[in-house]
């Protein structure tokens, strides 16, 4: 028999109310609740409590509190990711961030996702969608990133944005939904 969690970790239906999830979820908000609770004097307690939540996580990664997620075990963060104040980070199935990303305030990320028909929603079942943003992306602030998209490297993605399907590598994107503006020149600073 697959557990509940198997099954969100793996993108089917599953039944967030499960007694292991549940239980994941309160540990993963009291980790959230310690490093936003943290004092900003304290930077290396807010590391620890970023490593208990996201396991293997470079020592070169900062978290600027506030910062929420579902879980935490399935965000997979690069070398030196940065997230700004107060993202957001739906991990019910797979979220992997390349290297030297970074975050502006208020970014959400979202692989959580429900059934469209309304009599599968009323059985409380619900699915998460992976993300992959590569390395080197910058996401503007209050940008939305939804189930399943990939994000490739190098690209930009302006503020505000709601990113619904795939951006390419090395291209400012931007909008709602978010639409490839133009190519990064290979010598934009």
């Amino acid at each position: 028999m697959t557990s509940e969690k198997s099954k969100m970790i793996s993108g089917e239906l599953y039944n967030a109310a499960d007694p292991e999830l549940t239980a994941d979820r309160l540990r993963a908000r009291q980790l959230c609740h310690d490093i936003n609770t943290t004092r900003p004097d304290t930077a290396g307690t807010v590391k620890a409590l970023v490593a208990q939540l996201v396991p293997g996580v470079p020592a070169s990664v900062a978290i600027t509190p506030p910062f929420q997620c579902d879980y935490g075990y399935n965000i997979t963060l690069g070398e030196g990711v940065y997230f700004n104040v107060n993202c957001v980070v739906l991990d019910v199935a797979p979220v992997h961030i390349g290297a030297r990303t970074m975050m502006g305030p208020g970014v959400q990320i979202f692989t959580a996702s429900h059934p469209m028909s309304p009599e599968e929603r009323a059985g409380g079942l619900e699915l998460g969608v992976p993300i992959t943003i590569g390395a080197d992306v910058w996401i503007g602030g209050g940008a939305i990133v939804c189930p399943g998209v990939t994000i490739g490297d190098g690209a930009v993605i302006g503020a505000g944005s709601v990113v619904t399907r795939d951006v390419p590598a090395r291209v400012f994107a931007a909008g709602n939904p978010c639409r490839v503006v133009k190519p990064l020149d290979p010598l934009v600073v």
